[in-house]
């Protein structure tokens, strides 16, 4: 050849269809890497959301819990804190409550008044009421709340209780 001078080659067929077995091979290789990154990334995802799911119920719970706990501690303080209150009295026909005889044991030196059983939306939360008078003229009211926290609405030992507490004082004519 010469100067500036261009030969022309004419394609080998082998070579060709060698070339195009390969980009196709790449290409195959490029999807199946692409549907394993996408696979983990849907099953990512998928764990996210039963797990934002499980901690949403869990805060409803324990929303509902101190919801509890502040309306009966509020109605019994409302009451002049009496030894005498009885939720199921006042509550009875707005809230599924009744006596019962599981739930969490009362703050150390204070009195029981009662426990109860109250049922919403599908689960069950154990309410303690307990008080202790501190001075002359002065009682603490205790309201304990305790819930399953797996949610499953029956009652038994072997269950793992989270428990919502609330203590309020209020004056007492002696």
């Amino acid at each position: 050849m010469r100067g500036n001078q261009v030969r022309a080659t004419i394609p080998d067929p082998a070579t060709t269809a060698a070339r195009q077995r390969w980009a196709a091979a790449v290409t195959l290789v490029e999807v199946m890497a692409t549907v394993l990154i996408l696979a983990v990334a849907v099953l990512g995802a998928s764990g996210y959301r039963y797990y934002a799911a499980l901690d949403a119920r869990c805060a409803a719970m324990h929303r509902a819990a101190a919801e509890m706990a502040q309306l009966l501690c509020e109605n019994w303080r409302g009451l002049g804190g009496a030894e005498t209150y009885d939720p199921m009295s006042y509550f009875g026909s707005d809230l599924a409550i009744e006596v019962s005889y599981e739930g969490p044991a009362p703050p150390v030196d204070f009195t029981l008044l009662g426990v109860y059983k109250i049922t919403t939306d599908g689960a069950d939360y154990y309410a303690v009421l307990s008080w202790k008078d501190v001075s002359p003229g002065l009682r603490a009211l205790n309201v304990v709340v305790a819930w399953d926290q797996r949610g499953s609405g029956t009652g038994g030992s072997g269950q793992a209780y989270k428990s919502f507490k609330l203590t309020t004082y209020t004056s007492v004519n002696q």
